[in-house]
């Protein structure tokens, strides 16, 4: 029931990115695994911005992730304040500092022996900011990676990253093992390091809650297609959800992606195309809700 089987992509143009060359572009990305496409994704994060990527498990986030840092081989062209990753691939990496969810290296070895091992790929390494990152987050270098929680090994891994002098962080599902206060303070951390320092953050995660709180701009992967990017606010401001006493009402009134929900059918009504005020129970969707019923639309198009 509901809608029309499509979901138009939105693309928003950008002001922000027209006067020097942004922080990551992204032009023809695209990979193909059996049963799977990446397919032709294409889009800018501009300087002191974060974007966040989400998509249900298996859209495609991960693997725009590794085509983008040439951990998998892709089609397209990748460039970093304006320098192509493919042809300057040590000097434009040096930039970038890569946060995934855990650290999963070198278990055994203390803090010490990992930081001592990292800093000697890089030539700009900050000793007295990674001192600073260490008293400011906690960290005991004598203690040994297995011993730190979840939580601590991502801030290790952002330590890390921050003082090889990265100033693009990409960052692949960091909080998906951290309990909601940890989850917090991850995210006000990195809110701070984009305010004070002017970092720029490449964030994908499917707790679209974190994303909420610091965003500025969405990227929403479906199936292989980027069909939302622009800022997030302008994602949220296109769409109501709406309440509806049966699917035939929802049909009528084009409801994108209704479900049942307890107090009756929810779906997503565009709002230009609702008279003011709409007749029925109407609300702010969370990206959550964007996603769900967006999804749902895809499914029902198939």
């Amino acid at each position: 029931p509901g809608g029309s089987g499509q979901v138009r992509a939105l693309r928003e143009d950008r002001p922000d990115l027209a006067d020097e060359p942004p922080a990551l572009s992204v032009r023809h990305l695209g990979k193909s695994y059996p049963g799977f496409t990446l397919d032709d994704l294409s889009f800018e994060v501009g300087r002191g911005r974060i974007a966040g990527l989400i998509g249900r498990n298996g859209a495609g986030k991960s693997t725009a992730i590794k085509g983008i840092l040439r951990f998998i081989s892709a089609r397209g062209e990748v460039s970093v304040f304006g320098q192509e990753i493919a042809l300057r691939e040590r000097e434009v990496k040096q930039m970038i500092g890569y946060v995934g969810g855990g650290f999963r290296f070198y278990p055994l070895k203390p803090l010490a022996a990992v930081r001592r091992a990292y800093a000697r790929f890089y030539p700009r390494w900050d000793p007295a900011g990674y001192a600073a990152c260490l008293s400011r987050f906690g960290l005991d270098e004598g203690k040994k990676v297995r011993e730190l929680s979840e939580g601590m090994k991502i801030k290790f891994a952002l330590a890390l990253a921050l003082s090889q002098g990265a100033k693009l962080l990409i960052m692949d599902e960091p909080t998906s093992g951290l309990d909601p206060l940890s989850r917090e303070e991850f995210c006000d951390i990195v809110l701070d390091l984009v305010r004070r320092e002017g970092i720029t953050v490449l964030f994908s995660t499917h707790i679209t809650s974190d994303l909420e709180r610091i965003a500025d701009d969405i990227l929403y992967l479906s199936r292989g297609k980027l069909l939302a990017d622009c800022p997030l606010k302008v994602w949220q401001s296109r769409y109501w959800l709406a309440r509806f006493p049966s699917p035939e009402r929802a049909a009528a009134c084009s409801a994108i992606g209704v479900k049942p929900v307890r107090e009756g059918f929810e779906g997503l009504l565009l709002r230009e195309n609702l008279a003011d005020p709409p007749p029925f129970p109407v609300f702010e969707p969370s990206l959550d809700a964007l996603m769900i019923h967006l999804e749902r639309e895809q499914e029902n198009g198939l």
